[in-house]
């Protein structure tokens, strides 16, 4: 076996794993922008903080309106430019601890007795936000520096609750397009390698479109330079080019070629779900060692020549 050869076949399979990648990061993106589903998140907690009464009169305080993101207003919106403000999508926890102080009425108080915070917080409506008030009041916390310094801590803790939220919606969102656009190309991890293995020119194209990721694109590519770059995988890329069912169609060979195939999908699905970055940073550390032999090739022969001539 040559190790050359294995590391052309590591590569190529790299890049279709980062190319088919790109493309499920893009759609999630679109999916999550027309879904809101990141301020639908925040807004998930927002609603345990105010209650459910509240929740329209908080998110329209001018602090909060300010952060709504600005987007297109659907599809179709993109040819006339009209857009529209979108659900909040980021609170910084400070402007967030202001404007819930704002709601409850204690930014205006400097100092209160126990029965006026208690009388001041009963009047919130049910929230989880209220019970905190009110547990921290029982334990004798009356000074509005002190209920301010513990609702930033509490209120951290929820953003980041609402961000790990939308984390799992969008990896949810992943693995799903991970699995769909693998069948849809027919990906087999298994027979494209086979197939990169077998083809030193498939390979060729392999290392080419390696070097064009990292020189050219980066981590983050546009749809149309992945399209074309998939295009020049088209011959082993796509179900109606990858198909090689077995000869005699004995049921062994048959139940072979099954469990090669959702085998080699599985593996492609689970592959391309890990994200285009990661493919990204592991296809530079992939290819960095060659450049840099080269490079010190080239700097080594350019010494040595500057070295006779200086003998010379």
């Amino acid at each position: 076996m040559s190790i050359s050869q294995a590391l052309d076949v590591a590569v190529g399979l790299i890049v279709v794993y980062y190319l088919l990648g790109s493309v499920v990061s893009i759609v999630t993106q679109w999916i999550n922008e027309a879904l809101e589903t990141r301020g639908k998140a925040l807004e998930q907690y927002l609603i345990k903080i105010v209650g459910d009464k509240k929740i329209g009169e908080f998110i329209k305080m001018p602090q909060l309106q300010s952060l709504r993101p600005i987007r297109y207003k659907n599809f179709l919106s993109v040819f006339g430019s009209v857009t529209e403000p979108k659900k909040l999508e980021k609170i910084p926890v400070a402007t967030l601890v202001d404007a819930f102080f704002d709601l409850s009425g204690l930014t205006a108080k400097k100092e209160m007795d126990l029965l006026q915070l208690a009388e001041l917080v009963d009047k919130l409506p049910d929230s989880e936000g209220k019970q905190a008030f009110i547990s921290w009041i029982n334990q004798g916390v009356t000074s509005i520096a002190d209920l301010r310094t513990r609702t930033t801590a509490y209120f951290s803790g929820m953003l980041e609750q609402a961000a790990e939220t939308f984390r799992s919606r969008a990896r949810s969102f992943v693995i799903i397009l991970s699995i769909g656009i693998t069948v849809l190309f027919g990906t087999d991890t298994i027979q494209l390698a086979r197939a990169l293995w077998a083809s030193a020119e498939l390979r060729t194209v392999a290392a080419a479109q390696a070097e064009a990721v990292v020189a050219r694109e980066g981590a983050n590519a546009d749809l149309s330079n992945i399209i074309d770059d998939l295009g020049a995988f088209s011959i082993r890329i796509g179900w109606w080019q990858t198909q090689q069912f077995p000869e005699n169609g004995g049921i062994v060979d048959w139940g072979l070629f099954i469990f090669l195939k959702i085998a080699g999908l599985g593996l492609t699905a689970a592959a391309v779900s890990q994200g285009a970055s990661f493919w990204y940073d592991l296809l530079k550390k992939v290819t960095s060692p060659a450049t840099s032999t080269s490079s010190s090739k080239s700097s080594g022969g350019g010494s040595s020549s500057s070295s006779s001539s200086s003998v010379g």
